[in-house]
């Protein structure tokens, strides 16, 4: 999806939701965070995306994991927090859910429209351009601290 498009998407969901929300992995294993690169903003961002209508938040996750990284959870996910997100929007949230036991049995294909990257880094050598709020959230989980409220 580009860019005018993921713009448009957005500027819907806000104009007809009282809120939006989404989901976030952190999918940790062996020291490592598997992270992934979209098309259409810079950096390195947790697998995730919007709750569809119908959709709890564990079938998005598990269907935006498996969209975007290719991997299935093994067992079930544990909810680390819900955030506000207002750097998108005041009404946008974010659940998001640590996966310790987690398999990639079908890496995606990559580039596609909306993944241009997907790669495992050591949880403390992330690469210089990951957002700043998946780097927040990293460093809650990795100093044990409460999740904070926003995003």
């Amino acid at each position: 999806m580009d860019r005018l498009a993921q713009k448009a998407v957005m500027a819907y969901g806000r104009a007809t939701r009282a809120m939006t929300l989404g989901v976030r992995a952190m999918l940790v294993r062996d020291g490592h965070i598997l992270l992934v690169r979209h098309s259409y903003v810079p950096g390195w961002y947790l697998p995730g995306g919007g709750v569809e209508r119908g959709e709890t938040t564990l079938d998005a996750l598990v269907r935006e994991v498996r969209e975007e990284a290719g991997a299935v959870l093994d067992a079930p996910p544990v909810l680390v927090g819900l955030y506000r997100n207002r750097k998108v929007d005041p009404r946008d949230h974010v659940a998001l859910y640590l996966c310790r036991d987690w398999s990639q049995p079908h890496p995606p294909n990559l580039p596609n429209r909306e993944i241009v990257a997907c790669e495992a880094f050591a949880l403390e050598r992330l690469p210089p351009d990951t957002t700043a709020a998946t780097r927040a959230r990293i460093a809650e989980f990795l100093d044990g601290r409460t999740p904070g409220q926003d995003w």
